[in-house]
């Protein structure tokens, strides 16, 4: 048996650090991430398997479908498979979770333009694109 223990500065004892993904489009801002067993990420995008979210750290927002919703520590949100979904952080905050997923990853898709001009038509979901922090 295998056991993790948390660090004083929110990292995994023994766990390498790594970048959040090897991607130069900027779909992302300030996130590291750190692979205890399948782990996931953090763009705007959807794909077949299911996941989990589990807060640890911090406070945010998150859009899941057709909803943003605060998020805070412990809370747990379950995304279902082929449904858009993007976790930010509250400014000035990090925001640290457990992704986890019980299937064999799939390559995230990410969205197109029209599928972005249709979350955008959601003047709350274009709010939390354009990452305005009560959105």
């Amino acid at each position: 048996m295998l056991v993790h223990r948390k660090a004083r500065s929110y990292r995994w004892e023994g766990v390498q650090e790594l970048p959040y993904k090897e991607d130069n489009r900027a779909l992302f801002s300030s996130i590291t991430r750190q692979v205890l067993f399948s782990g996931g990420f953090s763009t705007l995008e959807r794909h077949e398997h299911m996941h989990a979210v589990l807060v640890l750290r911090g406070r945010g927002h998150c859009l899941v479908g057709g909803e943003v919703r605060r998020i805070e520590l412990r809370d747990l949100i379950t995304v279902p498979p082929m449904t858009w979904h993007q976790f930010r952080a509250t400014a000035n905050e990090p925001l640290g979770f457990l992704c986890m997923v019980n299937a064999a990853r799939d390559k995230p898709q990410l969205p197109s333009e029209q599928d972005l001009a249709r979350m955008r038509s959601d003047a709350r979901i274009a709010a939390f694109l354009h990452g305005e922090p009560d959105a």
